[in-house]
């Protein structure tokens, strides 16, 4: 009996003890990882704030001169071509001052062409007198009448002929003040905006005050990012490189594109933050609309690899350490590794790693160490 007891004893110790040993050991700590695999990497610089997508050819159009609207002949969204009018003041004063313009032209050639005809008729008069003169059939004062009347006839006909230039410069001069009541599209696009409407009254922009235009007029077939490089990036950056456009509008595609200019300046208009602007154009935007204005991210492509063993950026430490994920021990590993091309994505390891070993992604979780026990999260 006594034995019994004895062994109950000991094997509710050994249980007391197994189930110490398990509770002070420590809970394995869940990490995320990626598999080392082979791909691209690009050496890659961003903008330091958000671009904006912006057309290129834009016009905010407003008169030149105050009036009202008599005609509004388009409307948003309707696709001009250039020359066409989109908006028409009242100017039934300046029709009027054209329309008498160029009556009075028609009225300057008949006084001209009768003035010319008169001078014509006077010279051969002349001359017809300054042969009888030779005969002595007329008096010389007669023909030297003949002569004085041929003379100022042809400067009737001159001065009449020089009329109709000034007729012809009023009917130009009436045609620019009419021009300047038409707002015509400079360019083909699509009419963005409108701000007025039939019977209101616009008014020109003052100096130094921007208004809404009375028409923006955007040409969409060409698009490109203005964007803000940082300071220490712009140097490497050049005109023709490729790039990538992202926007929050597609989260799901990026764009390519290529740097077309590299301001000559550094802008400081903020502390802290001397920016080069840079102007990246799309080139393949036939499958979707873009709108200016849009927010969007550049990523200029410095240097390019293919089929490079990478890893996810995140997964790096000190641009030289990654944590390794032991399945068989259910344990992290530090590893130092050597580098390559790197951009916010993916890095390209050269050395210190294998294709398909596992990398620590959540290398900020607390208690992920050299040796530590983990378990592996469920993908997602």
């Amino acid at each position: 009996m006594k034995r019994r007891t004895l062994y109950i004893v000991a094997g509710v110790v050994l249980v007391a003890l197994a189930i110490g040993v398990l509770a002070s050991r420590p809970v394995p700590i869940e990490v995320e990882t990626a598999t080392v695999s082979r791909g691209p990497v690009a050496e890659t610089v961003t903008n330091t704030r958000a671009g904006t997508i912006k057309a290129c050819q834009r016009a905010r159009l407003a008169p030149p001169s105050g009036g009202q609207i008599a005609k509004l002949p388009v409307k948003k969204g309707d696709r001009v071509q250039p020359g066409q009018v989109l908006l028409e003041l009242w100017n039934d004063d300046i029709r009027a001052e054209l329309s008498l313009a160029e009556r009075d032209a028609v009225a300057s050639h008949a006084r001209a062409e009768e003035a010319c005809v008169a001078a014509k008729v006077a010279q051969r008069e002349s001359d017809r007198l300054a042969k009888l003169v030779t005969q002595s059939l007329v008096s010389i004062d007669a023909a030297e009448r003949a002569r004085g009347d041929a003379d100022s006839r042809a400067a009737a006909c001159r001065a009449t002929t020089q009329n109709i230039k000034v007729a012809e410069a009023r009917i130009e001069q009436a045609k620019a003040s009419m021009e300047r009541t038409l707002l015509r599209a400079p360019f083909a696009g699509i009419v963005a905006e409108i701000n007025g409407e039939i019977g209101e009254f616009v008014t020109p922009s003052p100096v130094g005050i921007p208004t809404p235009p009375a028409v923006d007029v955007v040409d969409t077939r060409c698009i490109y990012v203005t964007a803000p490089i940082d300071e220490v990036d712009a140097p490497r950056i050049r005109e023709g490189m490729p790039a990538r456009v992202s926007l929050d509008a597609f989260r799901d595609r990026t764009f390519a594109a290529h740097v077309r200019r590299v301001a000559p300046y550094v802008l400081d208009v903020e502390k802290q933050a001397r920016t080069v602007e840079i102007e990246a154009e799309l080139e393949d935007i036939q499958s979707v609309t873009l709108l200016p204005g849009y927010s969007a991210d550049v990523e200029v492509i410095l240097q390019e690899q293919d089929n490079v063993l990478r890893i996810p950026t995140r997964a790096l430490l000190d641009g030289k350490r990654v944590y390794v994920y032991d399945t068989a021990e259910e344990r992290v590993h530090a590893r130092d590794v050597q580098t390559g091309l790197r951009n916010w994505e993916y890095v390209e390891v050269t050395s210190g790693l294998a294709e398909g070993d596992l990398v620590v992604t959540t290398v900020d979780r607390e208690g992920v160490l050299d040796g530590a026990r983990a378990s592996q999260a469920a993908k997602r």
